[in-house]
């Protein structure tokens, strides 16, 4: 079905765990969806809840932040910084009218390529059911004025 709704999710990995489990996803050749875009950081406590905002804000259906496994963390504690940011942020998400489900935290380390592929899939099936996000695009927008302008002069 051509016009069956495809999310664009963004992915936060940590340099050391998270995203050399998509690398080890990857060289497993796991079927994995093409709907998610990663962005590689440093560690999931170096994520600022303004880039969860502002990827939700620019059009992502879903956002998921995946780091080294608690105790496991390349600088310590990140990772449990991480996750009270997180649960704050779900909270802030809720009072704005958003699905908490659309932010998700998940732990994969570097050997982990079938969870992280599983992770994926759940997490994109999660959004599909959700549907899309209730944030207009600036291109939808543009889209909606010009008909709108298109109908105005037609009549």
């Amino acid at each position: 079905m051509a016009d069956e709704f495809e999310p664009l999710i963004v992915a936060f990995c940590c340099n050391w765990c998270s995203y050399a489990g998509a690398d080890n996803a990857g060289v497993g050749r796991r079927q994995m969806p093409p709907n998610f875009r990663i962005i590689r950081t440093m560690c999931s406590a170096r994520i600022d809840p303004d880039f969860v905002l502002r990827a939700l804000s620019k059009g992502a259906d879903g956002v998921i932040v995946l780091g080294c496994h608690p105790a496991d963390c390349h600088y310590i504690g990140g990772n449990y910084r991480a996750r009270r940011r997180i649960a704050l942020l779900r909270l802030v998400l809720e009072q704005y009218g958003f699905d908490p489900r659309r932010l998700k935290l998940e732990w994969v380390s570097a050997s982990e390529g079938e969870k992280f592929q599983s992770t994926m899939v759940s997490f994109i099936d999660t959004i599909k059911a959700l549907g899309p996000t209730p944030v207009k695009s600036a291109k939808t927008i543009a889209q909606e004025e010009n008909a709108v302008a298109h109908a105005v002069k037609e009549a």
